[in-house]
């Protein structure tokens, strides 16, 4: 199993970036499909999530109006489509899938994921 993160990189403040995540390796038609960030110092936190298979998507509230989760089944990728980028989003994101969530506190937490992606650096220049 493989996920495969792309996308980052150094945007001025109000500028946009478009991360990729690739899945391979086996079928994520029934997984939720999660972004997470770490900023330098920080925890890992929530940023988005979606499942593969359905049109309902979660938010951290930071995020909330800025940024969108979508996915394009014929790749087998999950993007994240960031506006309005603020210097508070520099982290580094990883892409991540989880099983099942019986919840949406159980969506946002990291330790609740089975596979991980690589992450990519985002960075936002003030």
């Amino acid at each position: 199993v493989q996920l495969q993160a792309s996308g980052g990189g150094l945007v001025q403040a109000g500028g946009s970036l478009r991360l990729s995540c690739v899945a391979s390796g086996r079928t994520f038609n029934n997984y939720f499909m999660g972004w997470f960030r770490q900023a330098s110092g920080k925890e890992r936190e929530f940023v988005s999530a979606m499942r593969w298979s359905a049109s309902t998507t979660h938010y951290a509230d930071s995020v909330k109006g800025r940024f969108t989760i979508s996915r394009e089944n014929a790749k087998n990728t999950v993007y994240l489509q960031m506006n309005s980028l603020k210097p508070e989003d520099t982290a580094v994101y990883y892409c991540a899938a989880l099983a099942w969530a019986g919840t949406r506190d159980y969506l946002t937490k990291a330790d609740n994921y089975d596979y991980w992606g690589q992450g990519t650096q985002v960075t936002v220049s003030s």
